[in-house]
């Protein structure tokens, strides 16, 4: 497998994610920085849609490695993540054998063919320790807080040691660490264990000037009056202790949306008829009317400038 190069500095990286669309501030690109040049797992928390799977996405494209995604949640198991046998080809071959004559008269040497590498389904984690040549994947354990207290504690183990034990092939170990990204929306606490394994950074809402920045590497079409008008509605959006505040997901769509449907600013119809691209419950859509689309509109552009 191919040793990575580590990068030289901070300001690389965030050369590098700006490169790829990503807009990093300081403290993320920093944690990013160590994370590839300790070659320590890096866990980011914070709310949905701030941009934690992205980094994942962006850093695969960056580096070259394969982007191996294992998406948790409640009752995933270690065969889920790990391997498993390809029973339903174990039981072709086996036909296959008695069809031809072989099964009765090597049952021994049947049986541990059907326990080789052609039969062995490899989930995400195996294949990111057993990846073989090229760069390092980049595996991204994607809402980590939605799995059980026993997987973590599994995934823990598998990260310290860098190995994965089959019985019947023996054990796979990464020559080169794959890069982790481990991400959580805190809907549970993670183990204190799991996070002193892990380099750790809290991923917040971007400011006003680097949204905008993001909505116009994102949808250039946007104007830049439309995009800061975007920006700065949504960044009000979140002020109103809604179920589901808008992400930066939320804001590229809104942006695109009203690209696509030719409008230049804002106005409190078309943010009305729109609604939807931004807000993804009726809750929360009767909240912002009931506050007033004319003031939060009105407030927007004077904020936008």
């Amino acid at each position: 497998m191919t040793e990575p190069t580590a990068p030289a500095d901070v300001d690389e990286v965030s050369a590098a994610l700006a490169a790829e669309g990503y807009l990093a501030d300081e403290g993320l690109a920093t944690s990013i920085f160590l994370a590839l040049t300790l070659r320590r797992p890096l866990l980011l928390e914070g709310e949905p849609g701030v941009g934690k799977t992205e980094v994942a996405k962006v850093l695969s494209r960056w580096t070259g490695g394969e982007l191996i995604r294992l998406q948790c949640y409640e009752g995933l198991d270690a065969s889920q993540a790990l391997y498993e046998w390809d029973y339903s080809r174990q039981l072709l071959h086996l036909r296959a054998a008695e069809a031809v004559g072989q099964a009765g008269t090597d049952l021994d040497a049947l049986e541990d063919e059907l326990y080789t590498e052609r039969f062995l389904v490899r989930r995400p984690l195996l294949q990111a320790i057993a990846h073989g040549d090229g760069p390092p994947p980049v595996l991204l354990v994607d809402e980590v807080d939605r799995a059980d207290d026993e997987f973590e504690a599994f995934l823990l183990e598998v990260l310290a040691d860098h190995s994965v034990t089959v019985p019947e092939l023996g054990t796979f170990r990464a020559e080169v660490p794959p890069v982790v990204v481990i991400t959580s929306n805190r809907t549970r606490d993670v183990h204190d264990a799991l996070k002193r394994r892990c380099l750790y950074h809290w991923v917040e809402h971007p400011d006003l000037e680097r949204e905008v920045a993001i909505v116009r590497a994102r949808v250039p079409e946007a104007g830049e009056q439309l995009a800061r008008q975007v920006a700065a509605l949504t960044e009000a959006l979140r002020e109103l202790e809604l179920y589901k505040p808008p992400g930066v997901a939320e804001t590229i769509d809104w942006a695109q949306a009203l690209a696509v449907l030719g409008r230049g600013t804002l106005d409190a119809g078309t943010v009305s008829a729109t609604l939807g691209t931004v807000l993804k419950y009726r809750e929360d859509a009767d909240r912002v009317r009931r506050h007033g689309l004319d003031e939060l509109v009105e407030a927007a552009r004077t904020r936008a400038g």
